[in-house]
């Protein structure tokens, strides 16, 4: 892949229809990826988990098993990080908002220009890259590995959703700061904003697994500001000893 630009990567292609996947597969490939492509739901999970990827281009409605039981299992089960574009017939914001949550990173409704597509490509693998270098995340007594998907808090492990994962990754990066409700919703959801309700339900059950368990709550919200994670005493001795 030598001469490629640094957007460049490997992607695997998970289409059944063998025009659409001809088509995009052909495209990307002028634009310098390389391509994998599988047919159906069991042919590209069992790449997707085997295979190191850049990016996934992966289809809703597949044979076998359909596109948002392969990201459930490749963010519940294996515990893959690699990034998921879903394509999709379905263009309601509820369709948008559940694959998602099912761990899919963007949305795009079939048919779609292949640029588009390209450009949204290249958005997921720059972000991708950028946190390489910040795999490992630190709060308080609770640790996110974004390579793993890996939740530990007082060395117990913590099953957390994939947009849960999210929240915690984007405050965890900023802490202590506060983060604002706008800020939070567009790096999850883009141009798509949810509901009102939508990142508070998200919250709340966030709230019920890294901190009801736990002595010390490090998720709180400020008001007319935003959220922030942080561990409070530990801050207020270190000022203390300072």
């Amino acid at each position: 892949m030598s001469g490629l630009d640094e957007q460049a990567g490997l992607v695997l292609l998970v289409e059944d229809n063998r025009q659409i996947a001809e088509t995009v597969g052909a495209a990307l490939e002028r634009a310098g990826y390389s391509v994998d492509y599988a047919a159906d739901g069991p042919g590209g999970l069992h790449l997707a988990v085997t295979g190191s990827y850049d990016v996934i281009v992966l289809d809703l409605n597949l044979p076998g098993m359909d596109g948002l039981e392969i990201c459930r299992k490749l963010r519940g089960e294996v515990k893959k990080a690699t990034p998921v574009l879903m394509l999709t017939a379905r263009g309601t914001l509820e369709d948008k908002l559940i694959g998602l949550e099912s761990g899919a990173d963007d949305y795009l409704v079939k048919p779609f220009e292949v640029r588009e597509l390209e450009a949204r490509l290249r958005a997921l693998i720059r972000r991708d890259r950028r946190q390489v270098s910040a795999e490992v995340l630190h709060v308080g007594d609770m640790t996110l590995d974004t390579a793993t998907l890996r939740l530990t808090r007082a060395g117990q492990e913590l099953a957390v959703s994939p947009i849960g994962l999210k929240l915690l990754a984007i405050l965890m990066r900023e802490s202590p700061r506060v983060v604002s409700r706008r800020d939070i919703e567009r790096e999850i959801w883009g141009d798509m904003l949810p509901d009102s309700d939508t990142l508070r339900s998200h919250l709340y059950n966030l709230r019920r697994v890294i901190d009801k368990p736990f002595a010390r709550p490090l998720l709180h919200t400020i008001h007319s500001a935003g959220y922030r994670l942080a561990d409070l005493d530990a801050e207020v001795a270190a000022s203390r000893s300072a």
